[in-house]
């Protein structure tokens, strides 16, 4: 291992993933990368001033590493230890219409199916 502390660790510590065997899978998997070069090592070292890119949810992360950390603390703690090259994006919000689960209230049924007469 080269200087500095294990990528698994470090994505660990920064509390990117809840359990360092999922930071391991991921890094395994060979879609993280390292400064643009791709690793499938998790013993794989890294140090301050790294960038870090991977896939997490449903986007791109790009993270440069600020502190290696010494254990894996609170979260205000966790973000001190890198700077989001490219935060997320806030999700488009869905239309507001009737959600699974919610029962429609009276005027709601009447509403819809005054709507529904109009089609007809």
């Amino acid at each position: 291992m080269s200087d500095g502390l294990r990528l698994d660790k470090w994505l660990w510590y920064a509390r990117f993933f809840k359990t360092r065997s999922m930071a391991t899978r991921l890094v395994q998997s060979g879609k993280v990368r390292v400064n643009a070069t791709a690793v499938s090592k998790p013993a794989r070292g890294v140090q301050v001033g790294d960038v870090l890119t991977f896939p997490k949810d449903d986007h791109t992360r790009v993270i440069k590493i600020v502190d290696l950390g010494t254990r894996r603390g609170p979260a205000p703690e966790a973000q001190a230890l890198y700077d989001d090259l490219d935060p997320p994006k806030p999700k488009p919000r869905g239309h507001d219409g009737p959600q699974a689960g919610h029962k429609p209230t009276a005027r709601e049924r009447r509403a819809l199916s005054d709507f529904k007469r109009g089609l007809i």
